[in-house]
């Protein structure tokens, strides 16, 4: 390259290519023979390693570093050597939070204006990261970092879900990071995770019972991987993001974690907000004059619940809190390996403690498997369901997720939860900055304003590198964070970031120097018909009203207009605009203008085919189909898997026990329909076939299910129900093996088939009823999703 690599003009990425310019000799042997060294393309001296730790779904009011009931050493200790922010904010949603971190732009800019799996063709809301965005990784990869990632993802559009790709917004290689361990969805079952390494699946390396545990894994890779860099790229910087899959739904963690809060939370969520804003103001992560918000008429109080639910409820609890505990601790373990190394001074770490506020998502009582509720049979968790099934919360045998109220109460002191982006317990979520080499300042709270696409612009003015013009011959849109460097070490700075709007499912508002109007439009677990937006009612909050408890909107008229003024324009310049709040058309990718990836009535798969997520299948739910397999039977039999779908929680599996064919259908883990064959498949190739005769008159309904080898009568059996929308966030379909949780209780060894598969054919009818499945319902389940 030539020269020292400070003297590198940063700005064009990759970094043009220079050739020396001199004199050329015959003979290398010359002695004018002259050229200068190969240089190793580094960053500016100085430039610190970086590690951004975001998790899932945790409020402002659950870690005890912010003075909640949770547990979380690790962050203490780094907040301890390091600065607490109490007004950092997020979006109030999971993909578009972690599209507007990592491109330093705001989330519709990014077109992440709501989850991938309800994008539409609108630019906000497309779910595609223009060209124009370089992420951040993509940046300081080009100008020396190492670069990994590790958890979770869901930034991928949902078209682009399967193996085959393309992989251009998956982490690697599209999203700038050289090595990539995690799952790319919304959530994942923490025993049973659906794992990717780069972009190929991977399978976990222990079972449940053996001790599994996502969090635990993707911790081991992390270090693995940084002791390697370290080991082998010692000069060289690197930048680690690290995104648990922890706390969203599934609440899994093994039951000595969640053991250390019995009975700490049979107070009730009502009182637990006292408790926790007690602390808050102890710690000064809230002004001693800040008010407690008031529990809404939607939120139920924890006085008025029917007695026998307590106990249910507060398991729930103790659960989340072992849960947000054992993810600190397993972060815990990478920043001790990055203390061995003697890297962690010079590395700057950031800690947000939640990408969105905590979720409602959970349903007012919560649940036990979470599928049951985003398929609309509600009714089946009872309360003696729940109560027979307390001591297996938080077990691979549950899909847990906790009541509203709960939520409510991880978010003290503000109002609303998780997708409710014009409130604060929505958007607002505790961080902690820790760069000992980068500040003086020690122990300390800094309360400027402050949001998630502030973060890319600090790290590359910690790392002395420009904001890129070009990357990869691309003019680049500038940065629409503000750098929060220069609150590091003075408490007392101006802020600068003055202006944010914020939107999410049309919950709207905006902040401008120190005031805020907002309004909400929807309730995340009320499907309720929504109002027009001229309809919504807004609010007014002045500067010192720290938790948004009095609205001045009515003795303000003129300022509350003045700001509705200022989110309009906002809108309009960053690609809000036009406001979406429909449900059914979001669902319908024609209408909504997103791609499919499956077209058609009929699909073929292959031997070796595998993970491939249900927006990578035919739709066989509420509707006769299908399944034909070519297979060949060995000499002495065959047994194993011939094609699942789905696992423990819902799903349906064609395998062969003791030779003969077999159906499973798994209803919500409730009950398992199984038809078999009386006779086992012979030596040779063979065609075995599953018809399933929906019964119609609406959706979720039952059927009739023929088996057939060589076309030929070999099983029949009933189907009473089926699961009308969605078997999994996370489980897959899979040929010749199930992976994860098994859809069956009874498969013969380790489920893997022990013939050949030749192909696989799903074909569906034209009996389909899922158009009578209610777009609330729909909403509700792509809600849940992320």
């Amino acid at each position: 390259m030539g020269g020292p690599n400070n003297a590198i003009q940063r700005g064009i990425l990759p970094i043009p290519d220079r050739r020396p310019v001199g004199l050329t000799t015959f003979d290398a042997k010359d002695p004018d023979t002259s050229y200068p060294p190969i240089q190793q393309l580094r960053p500016p001296k100085g430039a610190p390693n970086v590690l951004i730790v975001l998790l899932d779904d945790v409020g402002f009011g659950a870690a005890s570093a912010f003075g909640g009931p949770c547990q979380t050493p690790t962050a203490e200790r780094l907040a301890a050597q390091g600065l607490k922010f109490t007004r950092f904010h997020t979006t109030a949603l999971c993909s578009p939070t972690r599209a507007a971190m990592l491109s330093g732009r705001n989330h519709h800019t990014v077109g992440m204006g709501g989850i991938t799996e309800i994008a539409t063709s609108a630019p906000g809301y497309n779910s595609l990261r223009p060209n124009t965005c370089a992420p951040l990784a993509e940046t300081l990869k080009l100008n020396g970092y190492s670069t990994a990632q590790f958890g979770k993802c869901h930034e991928v559009p949902v078209w682009e879900t399967s193996p085959m790709g393309p992989f251009d917004h998956w982490p690697h290689p599209g999203g700038g990071f050289e090595y990539f361990y995690g799952f790319i969805g919304g959530e994942t079952n923490q025993w049973y995770p659906t794992l990717y390494e780069f972009n190929k699946p991977v399978e976990p390396s222990k079972t449940p019972e053996e001790g599994y545990h996502f969090t635990e894994d993707m911790t081991d890779k992390a270090i693995s991987w940084v002791r390697s860099q370290q080991a082998l790229m010692g000069d060289k910087p690197f930048f680690m993001y690290y995104a648990p899959g922890a706390t969203h739904a599934p609440h899994h963690v093994a039951p000595e974690w969640s053991a250390k809060y019995r009975g700490k939370f049979d107070q009730g969520w009502d009182r637990l907000r006292e408790e926790t804003f007690a602390r808050q103001k102890e710690l000064g992560v809230v002004p001693p004059d800040a008010e407690l918000t008031k529990r809404h008429k939607e939120i139920p109080a924890w006085a008025d619940l029917p007695e026998e639910l307590k106990p249910v409820l507060s398991r729930q609890m103790e659960i989340y809190a072992g849960f947000l505990e054992h993810t600190d601790h397993h972060l815990g373990r990478l920043i001790d390996t990055l203390a061995e190394l003697e890297v962690l001074d010079d590395t700057l770490i950031y800690y947000i403690i939640g990408d969105n506020g905590a979720s409602a998502e959970g349903d007012l009582h919560g649940c036990f498997n979470e599928l049951i509720n985003l398929n609309g049979a509600n009714s089946l968790q009872t309360t003696e369901f729940m109560v027979s099934r307390i001591d297996d919360f938080g077990t691979p045998k549950a899909y847990n997720h906790y009541a509203v109220g709960w939520a409510h109460a991880m978010c003290t002191p503000y109002q609303w939860t998780k997708q409710v982006a014009s409130h604060w317990g929505g958007t607002r979520n505790g961080t902690i900055v820790h760069w000992p080499s980068g500040f003086k300042a020690r122990g300390e709270v800094r309360h400027q304003f402050t949001h998630v696409i502030d973060v890319a612009p600090t790290v590359l003015e910690a790392a002395g590198l420009p904001e890129p013009i070009m990357v990869n011959g691309v003019q680049q849109l500038p940065y629409e964070g503000t750098s929060m460097h220069y609150a590091f070490d003075d408490a007392k700075a101006e802020e600068r970031h003055q202006t944010q709007y914020f939107e999410m499912f049309c919950n709207r508002g905006i902040y401008h120097q120190g005031w805020t109007a907002v309004t909400r439009h929807s309730i995340p677990w009320d499907p309720s018909p929504l109002p027009p937006f001229d309809n919504d009612t807004w609010e007014l909050y002045d500067p010192a009203d720290w938790t948004q408890a009095h609205d001045l909107a009515k003795n303000l008229p003129e300022k509350l207009a003045a700001l509705q003024r200022q989110f309009v324009i906002e809108a309009a310049k960053y690609n809000v605009l036009p406001l979406d709040d429909r449900r059914v058309e979001r669902f319908n990718s024609d209408i909504a203008g997103r791609p499919t990836l499956i077209k058609g009535d009929t699909q073929t798969l292959y031997s070796g085919m595998g993970r491939l997520s249900e927006s990578s299948v035919l739709n066989l739910k509420n509707k006769s189909h299908s399944v034909t397999a070519e297979v060949v039977i060995p000499k002495g039999g065959a047994d194993g898997v011939i094609i699942s779908q789905g696992g423990e929680f819902a799903g349906w599996s064609l395998y062969l026990k003791d030779g003969k064919p077999r159906y499973c259908y798994n209803l919500f883990g409730i009950q398992r329909f199984y038809i078999g064959a009386d006779q086992p498949v012979p030596q040779g190739t063979h065609q075995v076939r599953m018809e399933f005769t929906y019964d119609g008159g609406g959706f979720g309904k039952g059927g009739d299910v023929t088996l057939l080898v060589d076309g030929k009568k070999a099983g029949r059996g009933r189907v009473e129900a089926t699961v009308p929308m969605v078997f999994s966030a996370d489980e897959t379909a899979d040929l010749g093996v199930d992976y994860a949780s098994p859809v069956a209780e009874d498969y013969p060894g380790d489920s893997r088939f022990t013939g050949e598969i030749g192909w696989v054919r799903l074909d569906i009818g034209g009996d389909d009823h899922g158009h009578l499945i209610s777009p609330e319902e729909k909403l509700k389940v792509a809600m849940a999703r992320q």
